[in-house]
């Protein structure tokens, strides 16, 4: 079965676009450019990714991807006019794990489909028959705990619902415990991606929000400045 893929713009032509090229990678899109019908798609229909234009007609693509967060954990990827930094961050904070600024090259944002993709189906093996289950692995530290093969992330055995960008940059940290990694080499493991520009702002943000999850655990994760971060008790 092909991805399902959410695509909500108010821009026709913009919408049509990305249509075109998603479905020339044999994705099944969901177009609409209203936030009521993406809203009522959300609902009704298990997605795998979602696109979202922040700038709609009454509720904003913000309002949807917190909406899409109070239950999902699929990636969404936000498409702004704005090159406010504010903007961006916004997105970031709300829960998305990518954006892209308008105009946009088709093959750059079908790129970052397909590495958001890549990565939801390796940590979320059991949403879909269609991705390969990896071999079952366990980090953990103090009361965190984290099974790349179910994607579950447990906080002093209770569930912690994370994005799947913050489960990878999570992930990548436990694994090189007491360890330095650089904000360029979180980029290279997660993104994988010629066209990803890399901006120390969105590493910070997703560290931000994944510490705000971790409550007093957030202690754990330590910004080495000028370096990178660190996860250690």
């Amino acid at each position: 079965m092909p991805d399902k893929i959410l695509v909500v713009d108010d821009e026709k032509e913009i919408a049509d676009l990305v249509e075109l090229y998603l479905c020339n990678e044999n994705y099944q899109v969901y177009k609409f450019c209203t936030a009521g019908e993406a809203l009522a798609c959300i609902r009704s229909t298990e997605l795998d990714l979602a696109i979202l234009d922040i700038m709609l007609p009454g509720t904003s693509g913000f309002a949807i991807c917190q909406k899409i967060r109070e239950k999902h954990t699929y990636p969404v990827i936000m498409l702004t006019a704005k090159i406010e930094e504010s903007d961006k961050i916004t997105g970031l904070t709300l829960g998305a794990d990518d954006y892209i600024t308008k105009p946009f090259r088709p093959l750059e944002l079908v790129a970052r489909v397909k590495a958001q993709l890549r990565r939801y189906k390796r940590y979320n093996p059991y949403n879909s028959g269609r991705a390969e289950v990896p071999e079952p692995e366990e980090l953990s530290l103090a009361g965190l705990l984290l099974n790349s093969r179910t994607h579950q992330c447990l906080l002093d055995e209770k569930p912690l619902s994370l994005t799947p960008t913050e489960f990878s940059i999570l992930r990548i940290l436990l694994e090189n415990q007491g360890q330095v990694v650089s904000a360029e080499e979180l980029f290279r493991q997660i993104w994988q991606d010629e066209y990803y520009v890399k901006s120390n702002n969105t590493i910070t943000v997703h560290i931000r929000h994944l510490r705000e999850k971790l409550g007093e655990s957030a202690g754990y994760i330590k910004t080495i400045w000028g370096v990178g971060y660190k996860i250690e008790k």
